[in-house]
C-alpha cells in the first residue's frame, strides 16, 4: 500500500510539475497565435503519457538507480575490499582513516565504465547525433560521435572521482579544462566546434544524471573525511567538459585524416 500511495503522489507531483508547460502552450496557441489546436485529443493523450512517463522514471530513480549507484560507492570505498586482504593495512585504515588514492583504481574504473556506457545509451545524445549526421550530410559519423561523447564523459567521471577521493579543489579542474577548450578551439574545424559545445549539454540528461550523482554522493559519503556538500557534487561538471574535449579532439583528428587521405588521392592521380 505504500508503493501505490507513493505512486499516486509522484504522479500528482508530475501533473503540477508538467502543467505550467500546458499552460505557456495554451497561452501562445490561444491568445497570441489565436488559433484552435488541431487534434486536441491527440494532444491530450500525449501529455497523459508524458506525466505518467515521468512519474514512473522518478519512480524508478528513486528505488533503482539512486540506490544501484550508492551501494556500488560503499562497496567499492569498503575498507576490507581495499586493503584486498592486507592486515597490516586493513588496519592502519580502520583506526586512522588515511586515504591512499592508489587503493581506489576499482572506484576509477567503475566512474570510466559507469561513464561511458549510460553516454553510449542517452537518447539525447543519440538524437542529436544522428541530426548532425543528417544535416553534415554524412560528414560527421553518428557512431563516432557518440563514442567521442562517451569517452570524454568516461574521463571526466573518472577523473571527477579522483577528485573526491583526493579532496581536491574543484576549480582548479574546471579552470585547467576550460583553458584547454579555449585552445582546442581554435584549431579545430569551424563545423565541429558548436556541436562540440552542444555535446556537454546533452549528456547531462535522463540516464547519466542519476547514477553520477548517486556514484559521487556514495563516494564522499563513504570516503574519510569528505563532505557530501562540499566534495559529493561536482561530477556532473566533468561529465560536461571533457565531451567538449574529446568531441574537439575528434573534429582535429578527423580532419587530419580526412586531409591525408586526400593529399594520397591527388598523388595518385
Amino acid at each position: 500500500m505504500d508503493l501505490i500511495y507513493h505512486s499516486a503522489d509522484v504522479l500528482l507531483g508530475t501533473f503540477k510539475d508538467v502543467l505550467p508547460i500546458i499552460g505557456v502552450i495554451m497561452f501562445f496557441q490561444l491568445i497570441v497565435i489565436r488559433t484552435r489546436i488541431d487534434n486536441p485529443g491527440k494532444l491530450a493523450y500525449g501529455f497523459f503519457l508524458v506525466v505518467i512517463g515521468l512519474a514512473i522514471f522518478m519512480i524508478g530513480l528513486e528505488k533503482g538507480l539512486f540506490p544501484l549507484g550508492e551501494a556500488m560507492s560503499r562497496q567499492l570505498t569498503d575498507a576490507d575490499f581495499l586493503a584486498n586482504g592486507d592486515i597490516p593495512l586493513l588496519e592502519e585504515i580502520k583506526k586512522t582513516g588515511t586515504v591512499y588514492p592508489s587503493l581506489y583504481f576499482w572506484t576509477y574504473i567503475f566512474g570510466f565504465c559507469i561513464g561511458f556506457s549510460t553516454t553510449i545509451a542517452e537518447p539525447a545524445l543519440i538524437a542529436v547525433a544522428l541530426k548532425a549526421k543528417e544535416v553534415s550530410t554524412g560528414a560527421i559519423s553518428s557512431w563516432g560521435l557518440r563514442l567521442a561523447v562517451a569517452l570524454g564523459v568516461a574521463i571526466g567521471i573518472s577523473l571527477g572521482c579522483y577528485r573526491i577521493v583526493t579532496g581536491s579543489p574543484l576549480h582548479w579542474y574546471i579552470i585547467a579544462g576550460y583553458l584547454v577548450v579555449v585552445c582546442l578551439t581554435f584549431v579545430a574545424p569551424k563545423m565541429i566546434i558548436p556541436l562540440a559545445y552542444d555535446s556537454g549539454g546533452v549528456t547531462t540528461s535522463t540516464v547519466t544524471v542519476p547514477l553520477v550523482a548517486a556514484l559521487g554522493i556514495g563516494l564522499a559519503s563513504n570516503v574519510p573525511g569528505r563532505s557530501v556538500i562540499v566534495d559529493a557534487f561536482g561530477l556532473i561538471a566533468f561529465a560536461s567538459l571533457f565531451p567538449i574535449i574529446s568531441v574537439l579532439g575528434y573534429g582535429i583528428i578527423s580532419e587530419r585524416i580526412a586531409n591525408k587521405s586526400r593529399r594520397k588521392s591527388v598523388r595518385g592521380t
